[in-house]
Formats: structure tokens, C-alpha cells, sequence
């Protein structure tokens, strides 16, 4: 059997305590086609060892979008992307706990998920990483919209302190995802009050301070570009979006906070995202 046959399932907690059912259907069908090593972490830190550990095992990760963010981060940090290619079954508790999963083209439910993991082909992704090395695979939403409980929907609920309060440490933010379930961002910008940002694309400014705006969005685009969407503040008659394709992307300005995937953090005054073009490997249908 060869290494792409062995298999390292990490099953995440919070998916065995929403969808058991899920979990043991993903675990037959892999266990049936693979050689399988299951991983059943409690904390945060037996997460991470497990990947670090995995060998020359392919890791599937069996939980929500999560999940596979805290994995992605666990491989960026130990400078694993280039080599390791993860796989996903996506398990959660609600359709927009996996959002980001089938956004990515991972098919839902169990048995599909599964066998795309066996089946599937590797495709090299883009990754947002910010000026604190920090991962984004979805979307970057500023103000901080989303649904209120589902993953930071009150502003400063995963304040990381940069403007004043202390450094909150990163294991906490790990540990707080563990014991819940994130939904990631809605499908278009949501305004959520007019704010003065300056927005750069590749040193290029699409909006300055003197310009209020409703809301940004800054995404991966393929081909190592970010897509950049700013929405004008109006009174009156609706202004277009201004839209540009960049490699780096800095916002700043009065202290704001910020959405990226499902953490919100901030309040910050500066912050950058570089593209990382084909920077990590996920297994989806042929």
C-alpha cells in the first residue's frame, strides 16, 4: 500500500459531539478503502501534535470549517503547506458551520466527503497570510459582519488586543474554536455603519480617509491575486463598488476590527494580507 494510501484522521471534538453519525459513516468508508490511523484530540495541543506527527501519513481532517482552518494554521506554522495535502470531511452542526468547506468544492455529506478523499486529485489553493502570519482561506470582511453567536458576531469577542487590553495569546483563540462550532461570512458585504479606511492594493489607493466607506472585502482570486471589493459609503443615489486585483493589500486607519474566515479580531489600525499563490493542497472531486 503506498503512502497515499495511509491515512491520518484527526476527528475533531465538537464534530463528535454534534453528528456522531456522520463521523462513524466517514470513518467506515475511509477505513474501508485506506489504511487508517484515527486521531481522536481533546485539546488543542493534541491537535497539533498529531499533525506535526503524522509521517508519511495523508492527514483528513473529519469536522467543521474549524477545523480545517486550525489545521491549515498548524501546517502554515510548521511550514508544512508546500509538502502536506489535506483532505476534509465536513461535519458540523448547521450548513453554515461547513460553509467555507463546500465553498472550496468539498461535497457534502459524509459518504461523498469520504470518498472524495480517496478518490479525489490534489489542487494547489491561494492563501491570504496577514502581517502577523495569521491564514485566511475565505474571505477578510471589514466591518466584522456575520451572524450574531456564530463565531464572533459581537465585535471584540475575540479581541486580540492590539489597540490597548493586553496580547490575548493564540492557544486561547485555539482552545475557544475547540468547544464550539464558527459559521464563516455571509454571501456579500453587509454594511454595518460608514468607516474611514484607507485602502491599498499593491501600493495603489482605491480609497483614502476622506472617503467613508459601508464595507471591504478582500478574498483570494486564483492565479496569485487577491480580489479587493470596497463599498463606498452613499447618500442618496447608490455608488459602485471600486474593485481591483492585487498581490498585497493593507487597510488602515482609526482602530477597526476585522472578520477573516470565522475569527474576528482587532481593534487594529494597520493591517496587510499578502497572496501566497498555490501555497497549500487540498483534495477535492476529480
Amino acid at each position: 500500500m503506498s503512502a497515499r494510501d495511509q491515512l491520518l484522521v484527526v476527528i475533531d471534538p465538537v464534530a463528535r459531539r454534534t453528528d456522531g453519525e456522520s463521523v462513524r459513516i466517514a470513518k467506515d468508508v475511509l477505513g474501508a478503502g485506506a489504511g487508517v490511523r484515527v486521531c481522536l484530540p481533546e485539546s488543542p495541543e493534541e491537535f497539533t501534535k498529531a499533525l506535526v506527527r503524522r509521517g508519511s501519513r495523508r492527514p483528513v481532517v473529519v469536522g467543521d470549517d474549524a477545523a480545517l482552518l486550525r489545521a491549515v494554521g498548524v501546517l502554515h506554522r510548521e511550514r508544512a503547506l508546500a509538502s502536506a495535502v489535506l483532505s476534509v470531511v465536513p461535519v458540523g452542526s448547521a450548513a453554515s458551520a461547513v460553509r467555507l468547506s463546500r465553498g472550496l468544492g468539498v461535497p457534502a455529506g459524509a459518504v461523498a466527503a469520504a470518498r472524495a478523499v480517496l478518490e479525489g486529485t490534489p489542487r494547489r489553493l491561494d492563501l491570504l497570510v496577514d502581517d502577523r502570519d495569521g491564514v485566511v482561506l475565505g474571505d477578510v470582511l471589514i466591518p466584522p459582519v456575520g451572524p450574531v453567536g456564530a463565531g464572533g458576531g459581537v465585535p471584540g469577542a475575540e479581541d486580540s488586543g492590539e489597540a490597548g487590553g493586553g496580547e490575548r495569546h493564540p492557544w486561547l483563540r485555539t482552545c475557544q474554536s475547540l468547544v464550539r462550532t464558527l459559521a464563516v461570512r455571509p454571501s456579500r458585504v453587509v454594511p454595518g455603519g460608514p468607516s474611514r479606511l484607507r485602502v491599498e492594493a499593491d501600493g495603489v489607493t482605491l480609497v483614502d480617509l476622506d472617503q467613508p466607506v459601508e464595507g471591504v472585502r478582500v478574498r483570494p482570486g486564483g492565479a496569485g491575486f487577491a480580489r479587493v471589493e470596497v463599498h463606498p459609503a452613499s447618500v442618496g443615489a447608490e455608488v459602485a463598488p471600486v474593485r481591483a486585483r492585487a498581490r498585497s493589500v493593507t487597510v488602515s486607519g482609526p482602530d477597526f476590527r476585522y472578520r477573516a474566515d470565522a475569527e474576528v479580531s482587532g481593534p487594529v489600525r494597520s493591517r496587510t494580507w499578502h497572496v501566497r499563490a498555490q501555497a497549500w493542497g487540498l483534495v477535492l472531486p476529480r
